[in-house]
């Protein structure tokens, strides 16, 4: 018997999958402010209370993708919407994005514990001081490595580590809040102003034209797309969809306003508090750790106020980490998914001997991130400005797929952004097309205005796509279907149930038995009325091998079966519902089907109906293989065999 691992999807909550999504979208509160009021100015807080409002539509555009494809990633609305050509260009775009996202979170909670440790080093008499710049450098190397070494080993940050880290953090934005409005009582509030103050870096290649203070938008566009980073990380919520438990969209939308909520409250309220309370002459010194100094600058006595600093540099040190994580998992399955598509070459997919991970391409990735940090010199503003580009193209070029698919496709909606205008049995997308307007401004004046941005992620965005290019002519001719991707799949061999037994707990099972890979409507049935609370699926495929012998172990898959497979996979996507696959070998099916569902204590067999026999002959066969198996008295078993608009019951 061979158990299939990489299959046996475990699907989670929406509330884990918000977590995992706020690691990355949340984090940036730790220096999305600084950032923004280094290049636009004091009025910094209000053009992110834009951008954190926008998420809201940002959000309803990621809906509207999931909601046609479980795996709705840039790449494959992109691909399904304009072609690959754009869809490579857009995944190179995000390729930057992830690189970045690795870059700037380990950079930043290096600046917060350097932060912390001189603000603590006195209180220990130590004549200590910490360059925040070299000490970043070394601490965001580190982090990269650590997390480079737990991606080789398979080990991703869980979803319980993504909550668990969530709640801390929601424990840190309600202390802060309570601070900062205690603060605000004592010493009165002040709102930020609304003039924005540019610097000939946040300018850019606009710095010598008088544009932006003779039209008011186009400044108005210019800061917004400083504080666009606030954004960062919602393109891991179509990522995360294939993994959410049923129902899978009600699931998605719930996620989607926790993560707005969450993210909106958290980012735009130390944007505001951190302007009005820490003073003018102190801020400049925490623009790179804003929170901290606001922690610093809260009307608490100096002891406590130390003490709230350690957790929030703590707990920022642990989010900001998780998004380091989240960026190798998230480009490393990016990564796959174009090998899957026979773009990458076959070299990056080769698998470690020892641990089974695609090790190349994550060493491709760290090495990308450890060479950005390097070269940013623990600068978080640079960092902040070369990042928006890879997240607001990887944004355009979703909002233009999804624009495009409302007039030149006609999948079925669940849900659509609002705003619609239909004519006929179109959809118009107004709704959708002012989301696309706002981003491609934001992009085309960001390529006016950030330098190094433009200069960098055109240079970075234009090696991926070459290489993509290149490698997808070189592997045109060994795509084995036309028909999508193949799953990577870990074989396990057992010689008995027991290890299955020790991994399925509920207390109802049901055995799906599947062969053809264009005949899984079985399947799909079953999962549609299993309840996922109290049941277990297990899918079983029986390798028929005839003789005395069956010739040893199965070291792989053939290509149907692999095809099989990644089917079986799709649809446990799509509902939503866990499988566990198993692969046997046997000379008989029938027998196959019926020791295993007895071993397993199966109270439901699912069979399709067959090509070669009628379903009356299935149905006895089984019977009497069932029969001829049973020991002692044992518990009903329902049979089912489903076809297109008929099935058959029977119990034995």
């Amino acid at each position: 018997m061979v158990i299939l691992t990489t299959a046996m999807l475990t699907f989670i909550s929406f509330w884990r999958a918000a977590a995992i999504v706020l690691c990355d979208l949340a984090s940036t509160a730790w220096y999305v402010g600084g950032i923004a009021e280094q290049a636009i100015g004091k009025a910094a807080p209000w053009f992110i209370l834009a951008v954190m409002a926008f998420s809201a539509c940002v959000l309803a555009l990621y809906l509207e993708a999931s909601s046609m494809f479980v795996r709705g990633g840039v790449y494959k609305v992109v691909k399904e919407a304009m072609g690959g050509t754009l869809a490579k260009m857009s995944v190179s775009a995000l390729m930057f994005d992830y690189v970045l996202t690795g870059a700037i979170s380990s950079v930043s909670a290096g600046q917060y514990l350097a932060g912390l440790l001189n603000s603590v080093f006195p209180y220990l008499r130590m004549e200590w001081h910490l360059n925040p710049a070299l000490f970043s450098v070394l601490f965001a190397i580190a982090a990269v490595l650590y997390f480079w070494r737990q991606n080789i080993l398979g080990i991703e940050e869980s979803s319980d580590k993504a909550l668990k880290i969530m709640w801390a953090t929601a424990v840190v934005g309600v202390l802060m809040i309570g601070f900062c409005l205690y603060t605000a009582w004592l010493r009165g509030f002040s709102w930020p102003p609304f003039t924005m103050s540019f610097t000939p870096e946040s300018l850019g290649w606009l710095k010598h034209s008088d544009w932006p203070r003779r039209i008011g938008a186009l400044g108005l566009l210019i800061a917004l797309g400083h504080a666009f980073l606030g954004m960062s990380g919602v393109e891991t919520l179509a990522q995360v969809y294939r993994e959410m438990e049923a129902p899978k969209l009600q699931n998605l939308k719930r996620a989607g306003v926790v993560i707005f909520l969450f993210a909106f409250i958290l980012t735009t309220a130390m944007s505001f508090f951190a302007v009005s309370i820490i003073p003018d002459a102190v801020r400049a010194r925490y623009l790179d750790n804003l929170i901290a100094g606001l922690a610093m600058s809260v009307a608490a006595p100096h002891w406590l106020r130390l003490i709230l600093q350690a957790f929030v540099v703590v707990v920022g040190a642990a989010i900001l980490c998780g998004a380091v994580n989240t960026a190798i998992v998230g480009s490393n399955g990016v990564m796959n998914r174009l090998a899957e598509d026979g773009i990458m070459p076959d070299w990056f997919r080769w698998l470690h001997p020892k641990f089974g991970t695609t090790h190349r391409m994550i060493n491709l990735v760290v090495g990308l991130q450890i060479a950005t940090i390097i070269l940013c010199r623990g600068d978080v503003y640079l960092l902040g400005e070369a990042y928006a580009f890879g997240l607001i193209w990887s944004l355009v070029f979703k909002a233009a797929a999804v624009v495009t698919l409302r007039f030149n496709t006609r999948y079925t909606r669940e849900w659509m952004v609002p705003l619609n205008w239909k004519v006929g049995d179109i959809h118009v997308p107004i709704g959708l097309s002012l989301i696309f307007l706002v981003l491609l401004s934001v992009g085309l004046i960001n390529l006016l205005t950030k330098k190094v941005a433009t200069v960098w992620g055109l240079a970075f965005a234009a090696g991926f796509f070459a290489l993509f290019l290149i490698a997808e002519r070189i592997n045109r001719r060994k795509m084995q279907h036309d028909d999508g991707h193949l799953e990577k799949l870990n074989l396990r061999h057992e010689e008995a149930l027991d290890r299955v037994l020790s991994e399925i707990d509920r207390p109802n099972r049901v055995l799906v038995a599947v062969r053809d890979p264009n005949g899984l409507r079985h399947l799909s049935k079953a999962l549609e009325t299993m309840d996922a609370e109290t049941t277990d699926m297990v899918v079983l495929y029986c390798k028929i091998h005839h003789g005395l012998s069956f010739g040893g172990e199965i070291h792989s898959l053939g290509p149907e079966e692999e095809l099989l497979f990644t089917r079986v996979i799709a649809a446990a996507e799509k509902y939503g519902k866990t499988v566990t696959p198993l692969l046997v070998v046997s000379n008989d099916p029938f027998y196959a089907i019926a020791q295993s569902a007895q071993a397993v204590g199966a109270g439901q067999v699912v069979l399709g109906v067959s090509g070669r026999v009628s379903v009356d002959d299935q149905i006895e066969r089984l019977a009497m293989t069932w029969g001829a198996l049973q020991v002692g008295d044992t518990k009903p078993v329902q049979i089912r065999v489903v076809g297109d608009g008929r099935e058959h019951n029977v119990e034995i």
